[in-house]
């Protein structure tokens, strides 16, 4: 659900808030917002995450949960996924603003003994098939896995 309300502030573009709250299952709020460069600075700001943000972090999330799915299967037990997504805007074949193109950069640290770069890759690679995010949508998702040193 998405909650915005207007407030005490006139609604004209250069006034009404773009922050709003994203409520999930279970009770979950997240402040949320446009993005800060299409906020204009007369218009009430607050802290959030923008949809860009929110879309490249749901194409993370995804990927590490089939990840780990994987991983488990084989036996590897993971300590730590740590991945600094990152989005890139620009125009899409239709000549439209859209995220072109999301990095992946997950760095996985394991316990015990850990894949080979190899093994490890694979593991990537079949949570990069199985992604229901990724596979609903157009944008070029990059994947530039790494196991952690330890």
């Amino acid at each position: 659900m998405i909650d915005w309300r207007r407030g005490d502030a006139a609604f004209t573009y250069e006034t009404y808030s773009r922050s709003h709250t994203l409520r999930f299952e279970g009770g979950i709020e997240v402040a949320a917002r446009a993005a800060p460069a299409a906020i204009p600075p007369t218009a009430a700001g607050g802290p959030g995450v923008d949809p860009e943000q929110a879309f490249v972090a749901s194409l993370s999330s995804c990927h590490m949960l089939w990840f780990l799915h994987f991983a488990c299967r084989a036996g590897h037990v993971v300590e730590r996924y740590l991945d600094e997504a990152s989005g890139m805007l620009g125009k899409a074949t239709s000549g439209r603003m859209a995220m072109t193109r999301v990095a992946l950069n997950p760095v996985v640290s394991f316990s015990g003994e850990a894949p080979s770069p190899e093994a490890h890759a694979a593991l990537h690679e079949k949570a990069h098939e199985r992604r229901y995010i990724a596979n609903s949508v157009t944008t070029e998702v990059v994947l530039q896995p790494r196991i952690a040193s330890s």
